[in-house]
């Protein structure tokens, strides 16, 4: 038996697909950046010794890092699942 989503029994998926599509890019580059600017906050605060700050820096870098991680991740889940479905 192949079981496999039917992608074209909805109108306007093609529209969705690229709504989704940006949205993964858009979620993706934000969390890049601030993974970056945490990183950045982190050091110079752990540097002069504001370890107020410094823990807010490294809960921002732990944040982003989690989003990146958890929307590269839902793709391959999401494939993962198409997968799977196919083999039942």
């Amino acid at each position: 038996m192949d079981v496999f989503p039917d992608f074209d029994g909805i109108g306007g998926i093609g529209d969705l697909r690229a709504v989704i599509g940006a949205l993964l890019t858009f979620v993706l580059i934000t969390s890049v950046l601030m993974l970056i600017v945490s990183a950045v906050i982190w050091a110079i605060a752990a540097a002069n010794g504001n370890y107020s700050a410094a823990g807010k820096g490294r809960t921002g870098v732990l944040v982003a890092l989690g989003t990146a991680v958890l929307a590269g991740a839902g793709v391959a889940w999401m494939n993962w699942l198409i997968d799977l479905g196919q083999q039942l």
